[in-house]
């Protein structure tokens, strides 16, 4: 085995098997023990390697570089079927004796070569004046040794170049600074960049961030800074302290002089609104200023005195004194106001609800008493009225009322109230608009422009710039200004107000549980269709419209009070009589939303379901600062117990046969099915017709022949003629006659007394 290793100088142990016959396993041991005597044997990889073996390479290899001047390590591994990390580690022992030439990045070079490469990377280092990526420069000379060596050469790495470039700049051959091993800065280029800011910085007292960046500065505020130490940073702009004293001064100047100034026209043409509006907040004169509410700054270069504020303010506000508390002058100046502000409408809403919570501090103990003693002066059943003559014979509204006296007298305090209410119209509509006063931005910027001319004069590029935010700044203040003086004016009408919504609550306590007391009897019409709908219009048309019409109108005397408008004390607003137009113009002339809501109400007005009024009615209560009081079974007891005894006592009284029949109806069905049924005429039929399984056959009758003969007399006195007036009196006064022989009878019936 020794023999044949020295031999050939590389050769692998299983041709030593078969060369000696002897089986593998023997061979590797005595393998193991000739390479450990033998320090010039290495067994590597199943062969045995001289270092002779080594040697003929390296001068192999040597005598081929110098032929082809590089040579790269991958070929010679694959052609000596070695590994690339056992050549290399060979040539490394080698290079500079055997083997004439340099070693890098896995190719094999020649001197000559690297002197040649290491002149053209000098060369094309010392030919850059700017910032460069160096990788770049590498790629550009990698494809000039390309088109120098052929399709044939090898392709150097930029490793290499990297590894001259770096020994180079050690020796001092190539000047500059290099970052992040790849972006390379020329000395000739920082010198000059270092000369160009000191001599723009020197010479202006700024320089913008974007002049830095051009010069290839990535972080020109830390560059700055550490140049400049006494410099200030503004936000796209660098400057020296100077020119903060020369601001400052035109800022003092102003600000005592009660004057204004627009830094922008102060400062060179490079500055933006930010920079000057950062400049002038490190101004003293003006930090003091507005620390001491001397000098405000708007539109964020304008710098403005508190005395030219003011002057401004003072000529705006006395012209707005001849027209502000004027509707008709002031719906000529401000002719674009056609509605009320959303803050004005939530203004109005608190201010009712203020105005509520005395009136909603009560318990319900108490309120339920007020509501039993009112009742007990018929007010229960005062809603609606009996007309004999206002339609067919069935049609006549049978409904419990109050003495024919008294209805005379609400017609005419109805038709005086009416009657006034239409007199101030006219006044009251002019009035409306001072609710939906607003100072125009333009109106504002007009003015503004007429008493200052200086702003045109003084070269303002675009007066809007500044006009815009001292009108946004000027028409608050004259708004309130406004307010104040119409609060001073209004405040001797506050306590009334409170009252009129004060008293407004507590009726609407009363009818709304009314309402709803009346709203649980149509439950028992609801499988007949066409009578439930009766009924429901009836009960919108009496107790639901009265209870629009009490809101509307007090609602309405409250908002000319609140706009100064002069309204007469009146008489309880339940007695007027209201149209559906006049119900329209009222809700028309309330506030913001309030106005909608009120529409809606009244709308639900002309319906036929009495569930659409009830919501139309919770949402103008919610707006306008109303509480709704909600029917409980106590209360249900309490008011049912009181109608049922205010309707005792008016049929016990009763004296005239027509109005008798619907008071039994409604007592009848307050003791059969404890509702308080609000019938009209036309349904007072169906009314006695459901009542046929709950009475006897003798009283059933008695009601049926009471209602048939009325009936039967509304009949008469509708048909009358003046050519047969003699015949149909005659007629009349019988049935008359009849149904009063029948009073005792219908009475006991529901009085539970023995009258025959």
């Amino acid at each position: 085995m020794a023999a044949e290793i020295k031999k050939l100088g590389r050769v692998s142990l299983i041709d030593l098997a078969d060369f000696t016959g002897v089986d593998l396993y023997h061979v590797e041991n005595q393998a193991q023990c000739i390479v450990s005597d033998d320090p010039g044997l290495t067994l590597i990889q199943g062969e045995i390697i001289s270092d002779s073996y080594w040697d003929n390479v390296a001068e192999e290899i040597n005598e081929r570089l110098q032929e082809c001047s590089q040579i790269a390590l991958a070929e010679l591994a694959a052609q000596l079927h070695v590994g690339s990390e056992l050549l290399t580690s060979m040539l490394e022992l080698r290079m500079g004796t055997m083997v004439k030439g340099r070693l890098e990045g896995g190719q094999l070079y020649t001197p000559v070569y690297v002197a040649r490469v290491s002149s053209m990377v000098r060369g094309a280092a010392r030919g850059i004046t700017v910032p460069t990526n160096l990788s770049a420069l590498w790629s550009s000379l990698q494809q000039l040794l390309q088109e120098m060596n052929g399709s044939g050469g090898v392709a150097v790495e930029g490793s290499f170049f990297q590894s001259l470039f770096n020994g180079l700049v050690k020796e001092g051959e190539i000047l500059g600074s290099l970052r992040a091993g790849v972006h390379w800065t020329p000395t000739v280029f920082a010198i000059a960049q270092k000369e160009s800011i000191d001599s723009f910085f020197s010479q202006n007292s700024f320089i913008s961030y974007e002049v830095l960046l051009k010069l290839g500065i990535p972080q020109p505020l830390q560059y700055l800074q550490s140049r400049y130490p006494d410099g200030i940073p503004l936000v796209t702009i660098f400057v020296h302290p100077s020119m903060i004293e020369m601001l400052d001064t035109s800022a003092e100047d102003a600000i005592e002089h009660g004057s204004w100034i627009n830094s922008l026209s102060i400062l060179p043409a490079s500055f933006g609104a930010q920079d000057a509006s950062k400049i002038l907040s490190l101004c003293p004169s003006v930090k003091l200023a507005l620390k001491s509410n001397k000098a405000l700054i708007l539109g964020e270069t304008y710098v403005f005195s508190n005395g030219f504020i003011k002057d401004v303010f003072d000529h705006m506000e006395k012209e707005m004194e001849t027209f502000s508390l004027s509707g008709p002058s002031m719906g000529m100046v401000f002719e674009d106001l056609h509605s009320v502000k959303e803050v004005k409408a939530g203004h109005d809403s608190s201010r009712f609800t203020e105005l509520n919570e005395p009136s909603n501090e009560s318990g319900s103990n108490k309120q339920s008493i007020e509501k039993g003693s009112k009742r007990k002066k018929g007010k229960t059943t005062g809603n609606t009225k009996t007309s004999a003559a206002e339609s067919g014979p069935d049609n006549q509204e049978y409904v419990p009322t109050k003495s024919k006296k008294n209805q005379r007298k609400g017609k005419d305090t109805s038709s005086l109230r009416v009657s006034d209410s239409k007199t101030g119209s006219k006044k009251e509509s002019d009035k409306m608009k001072e609710d939906n006063f607003s100072i125009p931005e333009e109106w504002v910027m007009q003015k503004i422009t007429k008493m200052v001319p200086d702003f045109e004069e003084q070269g303002v590029d675009d007066p809007e710039m500044i006009l815009r935010p001292l009108a946004d700044y000027l028409r608050p203040m004259l708004l309130n200004s406004w307010k104040e003086r119409r609060r001073a004016l209004f405040t001797e009408n506050a306590e009334r107000m409170k009252r009129v919504l004060d008293n407004l609550q507590k009726k609407l306590d009363e009818s709304f549980l009314n309402m709803q007391l009346y709203v649980k009897a149509l439950d028992l019409f609801e499988d007949d269709q066409s009578t439930s709908v009766i009924l429901h219009k009836h009960l919108l048309r009496t107790t639901a419209a009265s209870i629009v019409d009490m809101v509307l109108l007090n609602l309405d005397v409250h908002n000319k009070l609140k706009n100064g408008i002069e309204v007469e004390e009146s008489q309880n607003s339940e007695s007027i009589s209201v149209t559906s137009g006049e119900r329209i113009a009222l809700a028309k002339s309330l506030p913001g939303s309030l106005s909608a809501r009120a529409l809606a109400l009244v709308e639900a007005l002309e319906g036929k379901r009495v569930e659409i009024f009830m919501t139309s009615l919770d949402e103008m209560a919610e707006d306008s600062g109303l509480l709704l009081k909600k029917l409980d079974k106590k209360l249900e007891r309490t008011l049912l117990h009181s109608y049922r005894k205010d309707l005792t006592s008016q049929v016990s009284a009763e004296s005239d046969p027509v109005s008798l029949l619907p008071k039994v109806v409604s007592l009848l069905y307050v003791q059969i099915h404890n509702r308080a049924l609000q019938a009209p005429g036309r349904a007072i039929s169906i009314a006695v017709s459901r009542l046929k399984d709950k009475l006897d056959d003798s009283a059933y009758n008695i009601l049926m022949d009471y209602h048939t003969a009325t009936v039967t007399l509304l009949a008469l006195m509708s048909a009358a003629t003046d050519d047969e007036q003699d015949c149909t009196a005659d007629r009349i006064l019988s049935k008359r006659e009849l149904l009063e022989s029948l009073m005792p009878s219908l009475k006991g019936l529901v009085l539970g007394t023995s009258q025959s």
